[in-house]
């Protein structure tokens, strides 16, 4: 979710709230026919190189309008998403195909949330997990331009609306701030250490240290994993495969509808706190990263990706535009080179 003022705020805002109300009401929007056909995401097999172009979306229907996605898997083998719109919409899948509203996780609204929203009900980038057998859903609270923001966090023992439990803010930002304290992302490491990391525009990627008992920080410490120089880059997501750890961003600019300039980027480290550099050694600190998904035909501005380590194979989810402007949920599968760095198909 962008934190940065720009010219496609009226449009950003419109496909927002056309989104979230279809979650909400359980409309059925499959992809539109004026994006590129989408593809199946079944894979007879893992390649080893990219294919010669990027791959369209998966095949996915019913409540697929969307913004800013998280997915987790539920313990009986289904599929939570939560999403940025009015009071964080929810949608639940059985085979990660077919999409289903699912109503919103705090459907009385979120008062507490209102000194950073300017009283709008809509809550950005929602980052949703299961550990230790509750839901944990780390979300931002901004206004557009402003960098006076704040993650909180709720749980949850079953991830259904009106379940979520407000454990109160994690970390904020203020206009004396080089930060931007919105789109979070927890990561718990092969030693069980709790990270967040978040961030957008201003001085880029942010990680803080996070207390596994309480889910909030632990020490006072903002280590910094990369960054633009002020530029564009937001929604991180770390994730580990084999012995790196990758940190997902996006790259330009979201929330233009079809004009939107959002591309997938990705660095890796051998730590979860960095350094991260990406295939050519760049620091991503110094603006590197190695681009895994961009617009191509009527899919315009993917980005704002998580990932998910599902049965079948790792998952890419992220947001997408149609020609249109409408904003849909992408899919598709990772798969890496022998070199160890990611792509799609």
């Amino acid at each position: 979710m962008s934190g940065f003022m720009d010219g496609g705020l009226g449009r950003r805002l419109l496909c927002a709230g056309v989104a979230a109300a279809a979650l909400v009401a359980g409309t059925t929007l499959a992809v539109r026919a004026d994006a590129a056909t989408p593809q199946p995401t079944v894979a007879v097999s893992t390649p080893t190189a990219p294919p010669a172009g990027y791959p369209n979306p998966g095949r996915v229907s019913g409540a697929t309008a969307t913004h800013d996605p998280s997915m987790v898997k539920t313990p009986a083998g289904g599929y939570l998403v939560a999403q940025t719109g009015d009071n964080i919409p929810l949608t639940t899948s059985t085979d990660r195909t077919v999409f289903r509203a699912a109503g919103a996780v705090f459907p009385n609204g979120a008062p507490w949330t209102a000194s950073y929203t300017g009283g709008s009900r809509s809550l950005w980038a929602p980052d949703v997990s299961y550990h230790n057998g509750r839901y944990y859903l780390y979300y931002s609270a901004s206004t557009f331009g402003s960098n006076h923001s704040a993650i909180f966090l709720a749980t949850s023992a079953t991830g259904a609306s009106g379940s979520w439990t407000n454990e109160g803010l994690v970390i904020e930002s203020t206009g004396g701030d080089n930060f931007n304290a919105i789109d979070p992302n927890l990561f718990v490491d092969a030693l069980g250490r709790w990270w967040l990391t978040f961030g957008s525009f201003w001085s880029g990627i942010k990680q803080v240290a996070l207390n596994p008992s309480t889910g909030k920080r632990s020490d006072p410490t903002i280590r910094a994993l990369a960054g633009r120089n002020g530029g564009a880059i937001e929604a991180p997501f770390l994730f580990r495969h084999g012995s790196y750890y990758y940190l997902w961003v996006s790259f330009d600019l979201c929330c233009r509808g079809a004009d939107s300039t959002y591309r997938i980027m990705v660095g890796r480290s051998t730590s979860p706190t960095g350094p991260f550099v990406d295939r050519n050694g760049t620091a991503m600190t110094a603006g590197g990263g190695t681009q895994v998904l961009a617009g191509h035909g009527g899919i315009h501005g993917p980005g704002h990706q998580a990932v998910l380590a599902d049965s079948d194979a790792e998952v890419l989810v992220y947001h997408y535009y149609a020609d249109s402007g409408a904003s849909y949920l992408g899919i598709n599968l990772i798969g890496y080179d022998p070199a160890g760095w990611p792509f799609v198909y």
